[in-house]
Parts: structure tokens; sequence; C-alpha cells
């Protein structure tokens, strides 16, 4: 079986409809483009076969073809993943520039994204939010890693080392330098020096290597000229300061750090490579640990050089030009290297899953090339054109004026872009596309919002994805949120064919997605504003070209608004195609003539607008002659401006629209010069023309509808439907449905005249045998009808049933006659026996061989295409490769197990064949020491469990019990995470394992250097009554405690040598506001407690407090779960003594409070003070419980 699809793997969208045209339908291209509108822009795309035999001559200039190619990275066309490759390239820049070298980290054996653990952080709310609130092991779940193997704290520490700077860079916190504080630090430089050092002379060096003796009037003229040219502002200074310190002489240093302002601490003194400025490496933010080893810019030059405006991304041009030859052999180099097998046995949906998985992977850096946009009026067309050097065959002519030639298609009579006066390389004039393996094109949509068309004249299949019209602002809003950053510095990203995201993605989020493989010989069509994108399967040539029918007119202005908003440029002016077809109207098709009409209401009314409003302020009016179109844009919108534009004489040949009047120049707008092309009330006769002509057609339109739509009472006789129709051919009405339903019904009522004439002039007999066969007929194309219907459902399932689909040949067979749909069912009835077929042998995985595949796949390649068919054939061939692949390794492995054995008899040091027979060798004893710790039923402990995990994980064989080893590591590994989490404070420096033992010395607190005693006890201790050991260790335990009280309560009482006493964390003499411990009465600083809030209980040092108390059904829930996991651990066995301890100390606090309250019952009974031991049989009083509560905080 196929391996398990893996979570990210590409899931191909849904196919877009494959329209495959009759000779008749093919005849006219627009007529059949029209037919399949309806349908084919819900998806966006379509793909048109056309009919069986229509091939046209490749008519290319082969050696005169050459071209320059595209250099395509395919990591950098994603936009996430080219929003990655800049965080990295900004990251690697910014420790560059501080004298690092940026190395990405491994974390589980794979490089750390350190985009996506910066975005997540920055979501949580920041590194600070994240440390309090303990959400790294949340963000290492969400980057992918499994829970409880302590990812959480590596996480943190690579962001804290190398995203936590940049972070700080980039909000600015790093830049605290100010002219005030710098001058103020100099100043008080200066004044400390001059009253440490003594006077000097002028120009002489005084003692330190980097300071000296200057006049003070220097320094002043020093800090105004620095404050002029650095901080650019100036700063006041008083004559009588300088008068007053002309003859001034001070030492002072003359480097320091523009932070602090001082100038010590030299060797952490850093000097900017950029500026020469100063800073102490304490002083940065973060500080620097260590001085860096290269170049190293200050806060100041880095916010410089990594803010500077990024250059637009775009394809670069190869520096070889290719021949068309050399170009397909470099290709198909390159694809049968990669895959490892021959160009043609590559499967589609292979090179898919590979093109998508390298788009979206940063470490592959896998390049092509792409000859794109290619003039076919400089090297010829694919398509035979007229007078040209490639002579055609008397058998080929026909293809010269074929309406499919895509040099005729863009420049028919139906066209719209038959009016632009201008010719348009690669909207009226064909572009030619060169494509090899993984070459791409990316998202976007045509100019203007056209429609386009491509045709694939040979090589390897050509990949399509498309999104229906009116899902394209959805797809915009989609890529500008998942990558917001390309879009901030390239508003207009999508129109520069740069950028691809996975189609996955754009349907998770909402975007129909279609897809369609186009093959050679095949035509793809576009529909206005379809987002459309792709990649090639192999070396191919292509050729495409726009065009517009008469349904694009309303898109084609909205596009024009469109394009004013971006700024951007119009490939032609669309004003000036409206009023160049208004104005021939007469001899417009009707169709077109009643849409031009509509468009024209707009224009002129928009017009008549902005020109009422613009009158009102300027003085003068021109016409303007014609320009071309470069010459009359908009500056500020670059729209072409037709209809009018304003001008100003402060700026000649500079022009704006009527919509930016006030962008055209600092003068008054009285100044401005309005000019037009047309009066307002000459496009008046322009519109009426159209419509006119237009009236014509709606009112042809009208009397057919009502005539074919007429009931009983009011149906008309035959001359009318003549009428009507001799009407539309003397008009040259268009072809469309309502003519050809005209025309059907004009048949069907003269061949019914005809019947009913004869059946009227026969005798009664011959009426009566008409009469029956007529029912008969009747009868007969009923069931036709409803066979057809039905067969034209089972041919539209994507997978039909093979009993269905004979059933109706069958069926059939009681017409007697040749139906459309027979041929078509009998090739589909073989496509779904194969489909059965495959379906069977996949279903039994056991007795599905390699041969029985391979018979499979050349059966189906002689079927005829189908999309189910496809991709049934891919998977197969999926299968088929891997299967193969997987039988050559495991009769590979099969012979190297024997040859092992073989080849130990063999005189000859053979090191591979040694080294697997060693790693057989291991993998036995391993697995015999697993069985024999399985079956032992002893708890191992995890350090042995470790180690044999480790030894596992080394042999290069696969150990089933390793697996089970592994999960059992890693829940051990949250136990201890979770036992953590409970008893550690949040910046302890204590392991689990030091919090949960008990101390040993207690008098090891108050002095570190102190040693413990070993193996000696005092002679009286020995004589006294024997104890517990338990008993004996509290009695120890109880007596250093107090001893340590008491030395610490000695260090506060007044002393002569007071100063030589050590307190607190700091190790120095007790000073000021002091704070006790109120166990060990050790005296702490207040200043060296930063963290120190208001006591509102009873306050302990770090030593005496050093875990968090859990409450005991946590305990026991911990020991719970550790009994569950039957692993013994140090940490286990530590926490079993503590809760041990604890509910011995829970009982033995019982005991005595039931004491006290006995003894609180005796009136006028005093308690008596004295020590009390646990051995002691009298009862403790207040004092001494208060003790034992200390004793066990202290514990």
């Amino acid at each position: 079986m196929m391996n398990p699809p893996r979570p990210d793997e590409f899931k191909p969208p849904p196919e877009c409809p494959v329209f495959e045209p009759s000779w008749e339908e093919f005849a006219d291209p627009y007529a059949f483009i029209n037919k399949i509108r309806p349908i084919a822009e819900k998806t966006g795309i379509c793909k048109v076969r056309p009919p069986p035999g229509w091939q046209p001559p490749f008519a290319c200039d082969v050696e005169k073809l050459h071209f320059v190619p595209r250099i395509q990275r395919l990591n950098e066309l994603e936009a996430q993943t080219r929003v990655k490759l800049n965080f990295f390239d900004q990251i690697a820049k910014f420790w560059d520039l501080q004298g690092c070298t940026l190395k990405i980290p491994h974390v589980e054996r794979k490089l750390l994204d350190l985009y996506k653990l910066n975005k997540l952080v920055a979501e949580e709310g920041g590194f600070d939010i994240v440390c309090q609130e303990r959400r790294w092991t949340k963000i290492a779940v969400q980057m992918g890693f499994a829970p409880g193997k302590a990812i959480g704290s590596h996480l943190r520490t690579h962001y804290e080392k190398i995203l936590y700077p940049y972070n700080l860079f980039q909000s600015g916190a790093n830049l605290l330098v100010s002219s005030a504080a710098f001058v103020s630090g100099c100043f008080t430089v200066w004044f400390e020096a001059q009253q440490a050092q003594p006077e000097a002379e002028d120009g002489l060096f005084c003692g330190k290597a980097r300071a000296r003796c200057v006049p003070f009037y220097n320094i002043i003229l020093f800090l105004y000229i620095y404050s002029i040219f650095y901080y650019k502002r100036w700063l006041p200074i008083s004559c009588h300061l300088q008068s007053a310190a002309c003859s001034a002489v001070v030492q002072v240093d003359l480097v320091v750090c523009l932070v602090c302002g001082s100038g010590g601490d030299e060797d952490r003194l850093l000097l900017c490579d950029g500026c020469d400025d100063s800073y102490h490496t304490f002083c940065l933010i973060p500080p620097l640990h260590d001085v860096p080893k290269g170049d190293w810019r200050c806060p100041k030059c880095l916010a410089q050089l990594c803010n500077k405006p990024h250059d637009a991304f775009g394809f670069e041009q190869a520096f070889r030009d290719y021949s068309l030859r050399a170009f397909g052999q470099m290709a198909d180099a390159f694809k049968s290297d990669y895959f490892n097998m021959p160009v043609h046995m590559v499967p589609t949906e292979l090179v898919e899953k590979e093109f998508w998985r390298l788009v979206g992977a940063i470490d592959e850096d896998v390049t092509v090339e792409y000859g794109a946009d290619i003039a076919s009026k400089e090297f010829g067309s694919g398509f035979p054109i007229p007078n040209r050097r490639f002579k055609v065959t008397p058998a080929d002519e026909k293809y010269l004026k074929c309406g499919w030639n895509l040099n005729n298609l863009a420049m028919m009579n139906r066209s719209v872009l038959t009016h632009v006066t201008a010719d348009i390389c690669g909207m009226t004039l064909p572009w030619l596309y060169v494509g090899m393996c993984f070459s791409s094109f990316c998202w976007h949509i045509e100019d203007h919002w056209s429609y386009s068309i491509n045709y694939l004249h040979w090589g390897e299949p050509k990949t399509w994805y498309g999104a229906p019209g009116f899902a394209a602002e959805q797809l915009e809003e989609v890529m500008k949120k998942l990558a917001p950053e390309l879009f901030d510095s390239q508003p207009d990203l999508l129109h520069q064919l740069v950028t691809i995201m996975n189609p996955n993605t754009l349907m998770a989020h909402g975007v129909p997605i279609y897809r369609t493989n186009q093959c050679a010989g095949e035509f793809v069509v576009t529909f206005p504003r379809a987002y459309h994108s792709g990649f090639n399967q192999g070396f191919n040539f292509a050729e495409a070209v726009n065009f517009c029918t008469v349904d694009w007119m309303p898109l084609g202005r909205q596009c024009v608004d469109h394009y004013r908003s971006l700024n951007r440029y119009n490939v032609f002016s669309h004003d000036e195609m409206v009023c160049n077809m208004a104005s021939k109207a007469e001899s417009l098709d009707v169709v077109l003539a009643s849409a031009v009409h509509k468009d024209m209401v707009l224009m002129i009314r928009e017009e008549q607008e902005l020109r009422d409003r613009v009158k009102k302020m300027v003085s003068a009016e021109a016409k303007y002659d014609n320009l071309q179109d470069d010459e009359r844009q908009c500056v500020k919108c670059k729209t072409t401006c037709y209809l009018s534009a304003l001008t100003c004489p402060c700026s000649p040949g500079v022009l704006v629209c009527l919509h930016h009047l006030d962008q055209l120049c600092a003068c008054p707008i009285e100044s401005y010069t309005l000019n037009f092309r047309h009066y307002i009330d000459d496009l008046f006769p322009m519109m009426h023309a159209a419509k006119e002509r237009a009236q014509l057609y709606d009112d042809w339109a009208v009397r057919v509808t009502e005539t074919l739509e007429a009931k009983l009472e009011k149906k008309r006789g035959l001359p009318v439907f003549r009428a009507l129709l001799a009407e539309s051919e003397s008009k040259l009405f268009p072809e469309n449905d309502l003519l050809r339903r005209l025309r059907l019904f004009t048949q069907d009522a003269e061949k019914c005249s005809t019947v009913a004439q004869q059946l009227l002039n026969g005798k009664r007999q011959t009426r009566y045998q008409l009469y029956l066969l007529f029912v008969c007929l009747q009868e007969l194309l009923n069931r036709i009808e409803d066979f057809q219907q039905h067969s034209e459902k089972v041919l539209s399932d994507e997978v039909p049933s093979v009993a269905e689909i004979q059933g109706l040949l069958e069926v059939s067979f009681d017409f007697d006659m040749d139906l459309p749909e027979l041929p078509r069912l009998r090739v589909r009835l073989e496509q779904a026996r194969w489909l059965e077929a495959v379906q069977q042998e996949s279903g039994q995985p056991k007795t599905l061989t390699l041969d029985s595949m391979r018979r499979l796949i050349d059966q189906g390649v002689g079927l005829g295409p189908h999309p189910s068919v496809e991709k049934a054939m891919a998977r197969l061939q999926e299968l088929l490769t891997v299967s193969e692949h997987w039988e050559d390794k495991a009769v590979s492995l099969l012979k190297a197990s024997g040859a092992a054995e073989k080849a130990s008899g063999i005189p000859a040091h053979l090191p591979n064949c040694l080294l697997l027979k060693d790693a057989m060798r291991k993998a036995r004893e391993w697995l015999q020491e697993a069985e024999e710790l399985q079956a032992s039923g002893s708890v191992p402990m995890v350090d042995s469990l470790s180690d044999t995990v480790l030894r596992g994980q080394a042999i290069q064989v696969h150990l089933e019990p390793l697996d089970q080893l592994e999960t059992l590591l890693s829940e051990v590994q949250d136990w201890k995470e979770e036992a953590a989490s409970a008893f550690r404070h949040k910046d302890s420096s204590l392991s689990l394992l030091e919090i949960l033992c008990p101390r040993c010395e207690v008098s090891s607190l108050g002095s570190p250097k102190r040693k413990a005693k070993k193996g000696k006890e005092s002679p009286k201790n020995s004589k006294k009554k024997s104890l517990k050991p338990s008993d004996l260790g509290e009695v120890e335990k109880m007596e250093a405690f107090f001893n340590l009280r008491a030395t610490n309560e000695s260090k506060l009482l007044p002393t002569t040598d007071c100063m030589d006493l050590k307190v607190c964390v700091c190790q120095k003499p007790p000073m000021g506001a002091m704070l006790q411990c109120e166990l060990c009465r050790d005296a702490f600083h207040r200043a060296c407690l930063p963290d120190l809030t208001e006591k509102a209980q009873p306050w302990l040092c770090t030593r005496c407090r050093r875990s968090a108390k859990p409450p005991l059904a946590k305990i026991i829930s911990l020991l719970a779960s550790l009994e569950r996991l039957r692993v013994r651990l140090p940490e286990g066995d530590a926490l079993s003594y503590v809760l041990e301890r604890t509910v011995d100390w829970q009982q033995r606090t019982q005991h005595v409070l039931c004491d006290v309250l006995k003894f609180e019952e005796r009136a006028g009974t005093p308690p008596t003070l004295t020590r009390w031991a646990p051995g002691n049989t009298e009862a403790p009083n207040n004092t001494q419980v208060r003790n034992i509560a200390r004793l066990d905080t202290f514990t």
C-alpha cells in the first residue's frame, strides 16, 4: 500500500470544466465561448479540446528564436515563504552589523523556525508576558513539538539570545541616547576631572592612555559643533561661560559613552565602525556580554542601515541567451536528474506535489528558468500567418484564417479590441512562453480584466489553477492578511506577477480554487477578473493572447476606476475605444451597439459632472490635439486622459485628470486650463446613434420573444415567423440563441405545414395510417428524449456504474438509430470497466502485484481521456513507482542479510559487511535485553532505561520495542516537568531533586565556607537515652537550627568591629534599613531585595524559602501517576520521603495541639518553658509549637 499522505502534503483542488466542441460549434470561437460562459465563469478557467483532426502546423522559426529567460527561485515565489526569507535576511543583517554571525539553532534535529517563533510570541503578548505567564510550553506545542520534552525552555533560550535583541531594536527601545544626555554626561565628566586632577600644561599627556589635558574652551566648542552636526540642533552657550573657561585646563576622557557619559571601563567601551560613537557594552539595550569580534554598529547606525526601504521584488534575467533547442536540452536534463527517471515517466501528480513542497521549503533552494513574454511579432507565432517565411501546405491553409488561430482571435469582428487603434503586444499580439519543469506563472488577472486564451503547441503539460471573478477581492484580502509585510512595501504586488500562494491555503480561507492539466493541442480560457496561476510540468511551448467580448464592457469600465485607485497605468484608453465604436455605430453588431450605448451613458454623466465642477474654478478652456498614450497620463493616478485634462503654464507637458485637479501644481486653480477633445454636446449624437442601432435589435428581439411564447389563442401564423427571420438576415443581427430558436421553430412549422397539406389532399385511409404513424413517432421521440437525458446524466458522473451504462446501450438497440450519445457511452463503458477493475484490485492489497499494476496501466493508456481515468492512472503510476522502489530495497536488504553470513567466510577485510554483521548482533542483544527487562517484572531505574534507549537509537536497525521505551521516557519527562512546576519558584536556580532532598547541614546556610563534620558525635550524646533514627535527626536539626538563629541574631548586636561583619546575599556589613528573616534570623539590606513587596506576613529569605508549597493532594496525585509509569527515579524517591515527613509532622502537630488544649482547660496552670524533643514525655508549650512550625518551614 502507498504511504499515508503527510499532513502538509498538497491536495489537488477540484477540476475545472472541460469542453469538447463539435466541428459546428468550433467554427465560431466567440459564439462557443459565449455559449459556455455561464458554466465556465463559475470556475474562472476552463479547458477546450479541439475536435479530433484539428492540428495546426508549428510555424515558429526554431532557428531564429533566441531568448533570455527569467530566473525563478521557487521558495521566493510563495508569499508566506518570502516573508520568512525576508525576516531571516533582516535578522542576519542585524547580527552581522553587530559583529556576529547568525547561526540558526536546531531543536529536535531540525532547524528552528525563528519566524514562527517570533510571530507566536508576539501574538501571546511579547517576551515578558510569555515568561511571566509561563506560556513557553504552549508555544512549543503550537510549533509542532511533542509536549513533555522541555522544549519550551530551549525555545525561551533561543528567543532571548537571537530574537529578543532584534525586537528591542525594532521597537526603538535601544535608542535611549539624546543630545541633552550626552552633553550633560560630558559636563559631569569634566567637573569630576576638575576636582580630582591638578592643573597641567596645555598639550601634555597626563597619565591615562585615553585622557589628555585640553583647554575647557575647546571642550565647549567641541560640544557645540557636535550638537550642530550630529543632533541637527543648536545648544545655547553663554558668552560669560566661554570667557570664564578660556584659560581653564582640565583632564578629561577623549572617548566617553553616549549613554552614561563616562569614559571608564575602557575595555568594555565599543567604538562604532560607522560613526565612531562610543558605548559601553553594559549600557546597550540589551547589554552585550562580550565584545563583538567583527565590525560593530551603534544603535543609530543600525537603525539607518536596517530601515532602508527594500527594493521591489522581481525576477532576474538569466545571463545566457538560449536557442529553443539548447533550452530544451537543459530542461530535460534538469527534470530527469531531479526525479531520477525519464521525463515522460514522471507522473503529473508527483511533479505537482513536489512543486508545492519546494515552494514552501525555506531550506531548499531550487532555481529554474522560464522563457516568458516573448514577442511573437519579433520571432514569429507558433500558428501560421499569411505572407510569412513559413510556407503552409494546401491542406493546412485553413488554419491561416481559422478563428482559433490566436493571431486572428483577438482582432476578429466580434472582438471589442478591434476598436483599439494601437497594436498591444501581449493583448492584441500573442506572446510566446517556453517552459521547463517547475517554471511558474504567479497569481494575476489579465490587463483591464480581459479574457485570455492559451494554446499549448507541444511539450509536457502545463498545470493551471484558477479562481472565479466573483472571488477576486476575497483572494486579494486573504493574501494581504497572510503576508501583510509584502503588501506594505508593494501595494500593487499582485499586478507584478511575482507572487504565488498555495491553493490549499487559499481554499482553507474560503477562496474557491479549480485546477486542470493542459496537454499539448488544448486551449485554456480564463474569464474576466479571474485570478489564475500555475506551473509547467516540463519542457513545452505555449502561446497566449487577450480578447474582449461584449459582456466584458461593464467590467472594463470598473477596471479603469480600480486602476485609478491604485495609481496604475492603463494599457489603452477605455473612453477612446468607446468613442471609436460609437463613431461608427451603423456598422456595429447590434448587441455591441447596445453595450456601447449603456457605457456611453455612464461616461457622459460622469464627464459632465466633472466638467461642471471644474468650469467654476478655471478661466480658460481649449481643445487639445491627439497625443500618444504616454503623453496624456495623469501625473497623480496614471490614468490615460482622453476626454479632458487640466494643464498649467508653469508645468509644460504635465497634466492631471479632472479627479485630481488639486494635484497638478502649487499655482492657483484659476490659472489652470481645461483641455478637452469633444464638447459634451458632440458626445450625445454618438450615444444616440448607438442607441438607435441597438434599438432595432431590441425591438426585433421583443417581437420574436412574444411570438415564440404566445399562448394558443395568440399564436401567430407561419408568415410572421418567416418575416422575422428575413428581417434578421437583412439587418445582420448576430447569431445567438434567440435567432437559432426562431430558425428552429420556423423549420418545424414548415414541416408541419407540409404534412398537414398532404393529409388534407390524401384519402381517409391514408390519413388514418399517417395518424397512427404520428402517434408511434411521438412515443418514440419521447423515449429518445428520456434516453438522451438519462445518458447526459450518466456521462456527467465522475465514476458511473458499469451496469447503468450497459443498460442504456441495451435500450438503444430498440431505437435502431445512430444517436450521438452512443459513441460516448461506449467509450465511457470501457472507462467504467477499467475503473472498476482498478478499484477491485486496489481494494485487495495482498493480491495487488507489480504485474497486475503494469497490466492495468497498459490497459488505461488505450482509453479515451477523462479526469477520473487520468487520476486513477496517476495514482497507479505513483503506486507502481513506490512499490518498485521498496521491492528493490527489500531485495537488497535480503541479499545483504544473507551476504553478511557468507561474507564471514571470505578471507578478506570487508568493512561494510562487518558493519552490517555488527549491527545485526547489537540488535539481537538489545532485543534480548529489552525482553528480559519486560519479563523481569521489576521497576527499572530511569538512568538504565535512558541508557537502553540511547543504545537502541544508535543501532541502524528498526527495533519495535524502542518506540514503546521512547514513549515511556517521554512520559517520565512530562512527570518531572509537572512536579517541577508544582515545587519550583519562578526564578529558582535549584533543580527539582535539590528542592526535594532534605538539607543535611542547616548551619551551612549561615556560612557557606564551613564544612560539615562527618562521623563525629559528642560523647554526651552517646550517653543519652537511645532514640529512633528519625527522632535523632529531628534533635540534631533543632539544635543546629537554634545555633544558627543565635549566630545570626548576634550579628546585629553593637560591637566594635561592626564593619567586619558580613550579612545579606551581598556579604557586606550591615547599614541602613535592614530586614530580618523570620526563620533563620539573618539580616538583609532592603536595597538588595528589589522584588520585596509590602510585608503582609512573616518574611522568609530566599535560602529558607527554597520552593513553593503545593497542597498535599497534589503530591499524592504525582506519586500515584509515577506509580502507574513503573519507572523509578531519584525525584520520585525524594518526593516519597517528603510525603512521609509531611504525614509524620501532621501527626505530631495534632498530638501537640491536643495537649495544648488540655493545658488551657486547667485554669491557673502556667505553661512550662523548656526545650522539647520528640522523645520527651512532657508536652511542649506555645513557644515550642511555634519553633516546630518554623523548623518545618525551614526544612
